[in-house]
């Protein structure tokens, strides 16, 4: 059997506990031999870590409260993920592409890649507790990419509880409180730390499907003892536990759409633009092309009627309406309406219909980068391109109900003292651990930062709720 070095802490367990989360010191290390594969799980529960256990979100996605969790990586294996970057992205902190290079909304130049980072074996630490050879890789698009060029090693981590179970057979549907993948967030571009789950929290609080989330501080262990990686925010996966908590049935086709057809304008279907989560194995893509089929209908604007009910027996309208008001609203510009991705399609068994479901919330709450968020009447929209917005809104029935879902909004979830009452809280929870992140490991340029950017995130809802209002009354 293999055998390889794994640098051990010698006060593990204890030095995992999240007692000792705002201590950055390094304890002293031993170098120990031993059998990758002979391994015991001690800590194996059926509550903790078996399948058989309902997820847990009250312990893993817990509000108003910081947790620690810990990652142990062996040298090589950590070695191995940052060649594995490098040949796909380039050296670390340097930025390559010449002129005419794409561009992330940073100015970095983008390398096209259609594989994902290495995963590797890992251990995660948490509340004293291990899990065993979890899968770990880096994960994200331009984010991960940009991160890895400015020389920043605070990058954004996808968790995979069960992804060696074939290799070692102790870990067989391991899971984390009923979990089997999770991300870690890095929080780029997100001064404030707090986008990703305000965002999410908003989404679901609306009545939308969105993912549950929490903050986190990360260390890692990669052979010179923890590191603090900073403040994190966990995500719940949807191709795992958001469609089989959120729907009452999980075996329909889920679909993370990236590429020009995700806009849904005419003519423009592929099926590797709508990539499967689930039911990878049917080249079944029905569903979309019904969507295409239906939306673009010659008698779109000769018989209204038919046109909005042929459209809803397949996709569910009201909800994506009510998506487009909670979007527009808080102004998340990195999604439909301005790019080709951040979304996902559902078709839910139980009514037949595409449900769509947000994602990536990082750079909402803000005007935005590029063209910047839409307007509120879609106005700066082209409605040939996004079809999904323009030819909705042109709809003067859609049309009352998407202001309807705009006024519910401010009314309910997002309105001044509410919001402002949640940053105030947030920015006190997690004050002690953003200022604390080290160079390197942090998108802060000073400890000032933070808190201007919660100012920003204060004064951004008192200027939406005004702009709702206008609109509202136009």
């Amino acid at each position: 059997m293999k055998k390889i070095a794994l640098y051990i802490t010698v006060c593990i367990p204890l030095m995992y506990l999240a007692s000792c989360e705002k201590d950055n010191t390094t304890a002293a290390e031993e170098i120990i031999v031993i059998d990758d594969k002979d391994f015991d799980t001690p800590d194996w529960t059926d509550e903790t870590h078996s399948k058989s256990a309902d997820p847990n979100f009250a312990e893993v996605f817990e509000d108003n409260t910081v947790k620690r969790i810990d990652i142990v990586v062996t040298k090589d294996r950590w070695q191995s993920m940052l060649d594995d970057m490098t040949d796909k992205y380039g050296q670390f902190g340097v930025n390559r592409g010449g002129p005419g290079s794409p561009r992330d909304q940073g100015g970095q130049a983008v390398v096209t890649s259609d594989e994902n980072p290495i995963f590797v074996p890992a251990e995660v630490f948490y509340q004293g507790k291990e899990w065993y050879r979890v899968g770990i890789r880096f994960k994200g698009n331009s984010s991960l990419q940009s991160s890895w060029k400015s020389g920043i090693l605070k990058l954004s981590f996808k968790l995979d509880f069960d992804e060696f179970e074939d290799t070692y057979p102790q870990i067989d549907n391991q899971r984390f409180y009923g979990f089997k993948k999770l991300s870690l967030k890095n929080n780029y571009l997100d001064k404030s730390m707090v986008r990703e789950k305000v965002a999410s929290d908003v989404f679901r609080e609306a009545g939308l499907p969105s993912s549950h989330t929490a903050f986190y501080t990360l260390y890692v262990d990669y052979g010179e003892g923890p590191i603090y990686f900073g403040v994190y925010t966990l995500v719940e996966e949807v191709d795992d536990t958001v469609i089989d908590t959120q729907f009452s049935n999980n075996d329909g086709n889920l679909y993370k759409p990236d590429g020009m057809g995700a806009s849904f304008k005419e003519g423009t279907f592929t099926s590797d633009v709508f990539v499967k989560k689930t039911n990878e194995d049917k080249a079944d893509y029905t569903d979309i092309q019904s969507l295409f089929t239906a939306l673009h209908a010659s008698y779109r604007t000769t018989d209204p009627a038919t046109w909005r009910s042929n459209l809803e027996a397949i996709f569910d309208v009201s909800e994506f309406l009510n998506y487009l008001a909670v979007n527009t609203t808080i102004q998340n510009w990195d999604t439909y309406g301005r790019m080709t991705h951040n979304y996902y399609l559902y078709n839910n068994p139980d009514t037949g219909k595409l449900s769509w479901i947000p994602w990536d919330h990082n750079e909402a709450l803000q005007i935005g980068n590029m063209q910047g968020a839409v307007q509120l009447d879609f106005s700066d929209v082209n409605g040939t391109e996004w079809p999904l917005i323009g030819y909705l809104y042109k709809d003067s029935t859609y049309k009352s109900r998407y202001k309807e879902y705009v006024q519910k909004i401010i009314d309910k979830v997002f309105n001044v003292t509410k919001m402002q009452t949640i940053y105030t809280n947030y920015a006190r929870l997690l004050e002690p651990y953003a200022t604390t992140e080290i160079a390197g490991y942090s998108f802060l340029n000073s400890p000032g930062d933070f808190q201007a950017a919660i100012d920003e995130l204060k004064n951004h809802v008192s200027i939406r709720n005004t702009a709702v209002s206008t609109y509202i009354n136009e």
